[in-house]
């Protein structure tokens, strides 16, 4: 039991730095998701193609290998970037093209007679989007972004590989050092776990909220609103 809590103290002083790199990264992740996804959603021309190109290299290569072409890559180019920029930098791109993707398909789903009655109402392209589409598709957004954010979490552990002292790393440190792995590990199970459970929490919390705001702002209270 001593050692399991050794073992606590030792690996939390690497939490710090896993919710850091986590916060950051998903608010990389919601930026990218919602510029490329909104992008995508309205077929802007050049930006469309842009953004298409994104998804799909972002989508198809390993986020390790994205880590490390950032990380090395960058610094030859003459542009400085610090170990945990890079982590951040980089699973933000990554995890923004798939959250794109649920932006796009949120956006997809409100019915093509809302966005007609937007047109009947004068409201213009991003009028439209801000005003009828997004309130409708942020609620549908919410589960899968809560799925997301938990992948985010789990993703902080490769930041591990470029000398970041987050749970990951520190509990190698702590198995070289002790050759305990067992204990070790599954107190790191546990953590990220733990961490897992408050943004489930978190997830449900903003259904409760994005559900009673779509009811607010539905398209009869728009349409007041606009004129």
């Amino acid at each position: 039991m001593e050692a399991a809590l050794s073992h606590f103290d030792f690996l939390a002083a690497g939490a710090k730095a896993t919710v850091q790199v986590a916060v950051i990264s998903f608010t990389l992740t919601i930026i990218f998701a919602f510029t490329v996804g909104i992008c995508r959603s309205m077929k802007v021309p050049g930006l469309n193609s842009i953004a298409w190109f994104y998804v799909e290299i972002f989508r198809g290569t390993s986020l390790l290998v994205q880590l490390f072409w950032i990380y090395y890559s960058l610094p030859l180019a003459g542009i400085t970037i610090s170990p945990m920029m890079a982590g951040c930098l980089a699973i933000g791109l990554n995890s923004g093209a798939y959250g794109s993707e649920i932006v796009r398909g949120a956006i997809r789903s409100v019915p093509r007679s809302q966005i007609e009655a937007a047109k009947a109402l004068s409201f213009g392209r991003l009028l439209t989007m801000r005003k009828i589409v997004l309130p409708q598709a942020l609620p549908e957004m919410v589960p899968p972004f809560g799925n997301l954010a938990i992948m985010v979490l789990k993703d902080t552990s490769l930041i591990s590989m470029i000398s970041i002292a987050d749970i990951a790393f520190r509990a190698q440190q702590l198995r070289s050092m002790t050759y305990d792995s067992a204990r070790i590990y599954m107190v790191c199970l546990l953590m990220y776990f733990a961490f897992s459970l408050c943004i489930l929490m978190a997830t449900k919390v903003l259904e409760n909220i994005t559900r009673p705001a779509f009811r607010r702002s539905g398209l009869l209270g728009l349409g007041a609103g606009h004129g």
